[in-house]
């Protein structure tokens, strides 16, 4: 159990934190385990997630190398073709991304918490899916004391 004032793990059965003195009222053994719960759950989505990014990513790079390169000869815009492997090429980087920081929190990799968090404010950009994956990831992966909490779960895994 962690204190929501400060982040320290608190002993079963303290009713006020040893460090910044906030009473402890409400508490419940449940809270204990709050990330751990939520941890596994968001890596298996991340990587869902990056997975159909990926894909996407590789059907845009197919496209601008094939088919927009033909439609600039039929008279499209020369810039088409350009635009089209850098938006391919930033949905592949932000699935590598994605994946990592997946497979990461699966493995409660004490890195993966903030990538999860950096790529969950990109990810609200993306309505609905990654908005949804976004809020749930800053939800739970962002308010006080998540930190601690994560990093004791970094150290048992270790």
């Amino acid at each position: 159990m962690f204190c929501e004032g400060c982040g320290t793990e608190l002993q079963a059965g303290n009713r006020v934190c040893g460090k910044c003195g906030r009473e402890l009222v409400g508490y419940a053994e449940v809270k204990r385990d709050r990330l751990a719960r939520h941890v596994q759950l968001l890596g298996i989505f991340w990587i869902t997630y990056s997975i159909f990014h990926l894909i996407a990513g590789v059907v845009v790079m197919i496209l601008s190398h094939t088919l927009f390169v033909h439609l600039v000869r039929m008279g499209a815009p020369d810039f088409l073709p350009p635009l089209m492997t850098f938006v391919g090429g930033y949905l592949l980087v932000k699935s590598v991304l994605g994946i990592a920081a997946g497979w990461g929190l699966t493995q409660r990799e004490g890195w993966a918490r903030i990538l999860c968090v950096i790529l969950g404010f990109f990810a609200l950009l993306n309505v609905p899916f990654g908005t949804a994956l976004g809020i749930y990831t800053i939800w739970a992966l962002l308010p006080p004391g998540a930190d601690a909490e994560y990093q004791a779960l970094a150290q048992r895994r270790a």
